[in-house]
């Protein structure tokens, strides 16, 4: 028998590149108003959820440069834009790592801060629907990350020990969720948040890629 009894993975930034389209989005509608938006502004806010999201940096937008732009007006925008530039496929190495876990019949979910209203359909347009046993989203739990909330649920609705789990997470406050659940973590550093405090991790790569499934297994073996 495996060792290894369930792997979630996060989903914004670990197996869609989302992150980098939400990024730019933003950055291409300040820049518009002449208005710098770095990285560095932004890193701090992913993997958490804040409230209000769309509605502060609009704020912002009008208050540094006065541009008096309508909310609605903004979130429109930026909209077009992030789907203009999203990725169409998965992350490096993702698509290969699902199919070898279920080769050898270790089950995978998703547990994701963000809604069931964008995780749910994004996960079916990249054909990895079937690749999942259940997803978990912000919509099912009460508290988000860094809360263990949606890694507890999803190792719940497995029927997995979380101690013989592995999350995949691309961000400190996912680190901390998955850690608190009892979890085993691997760090893949989305270039948005190679600034995270990541070295609670119990194993970081730069892609999953890097992964099979005896690294896995390993990571959870080396534990017990």
């Amino acid at each position: 028998m495996s060792s290894l009894a369930a792997v979630v993975f996060d989903f914004d930034g670990v197996i869609l590149d989302s992150e980098s389209a939400e990024f730019e989005s933003h950055r291409r509608i300040f820049e518009r108003h002449g208005v710098p938006l770095t990285a560095e502004e932004w890193c701090d806010q992913i993997g958490v959820w804040v409230e209000e999201h769309e509605r502060r940096w609009c704020a912002r937008l009008n208050e540094v440069c006065g541009a008096g732009m309508a909310y609605e007006a903004f979130k429109a925008e930026q909209h077009r834009i992030f789907h203009q530039v999203l990725a169409g496929e998965p992350m490096r190495g993702i698509r290969d790592l699902l199919d070898a876990l279920a080769d050898v019949g270790v089950p995978t979910a998703v547990a994701s801060t963000s809604s069931a209203r964008w995780v749910v359909p994004a996960v079916a347009r990249l054909g990895l629907s079937d690749r999942f046993r259940t997803i978990v989203t912000a919509n099912d739990v009460e508290h988000r990350k860094p809360a263990p909330d949606v890694y507890l649920e999803a190792t719940r609705r497995l029927g997995a020990d979380p101690r013989r789990s592995v999350a995949i997470e691309d961000s400190g406050p996912g680190i901390a969720s998955a850690t608190a659940a009892g979890l085993s973590t691997v760090a893949i550093p989305h270039w948005l948040t190679v600034s995270h405090d990541l070295a609670p991790a119990t194993l970081r790569v730069a892609h999953a890629g890097e992964l099979t499934v005896d690294v896995l297994e390993n990571l959870v073996r080396n534990r017990t």
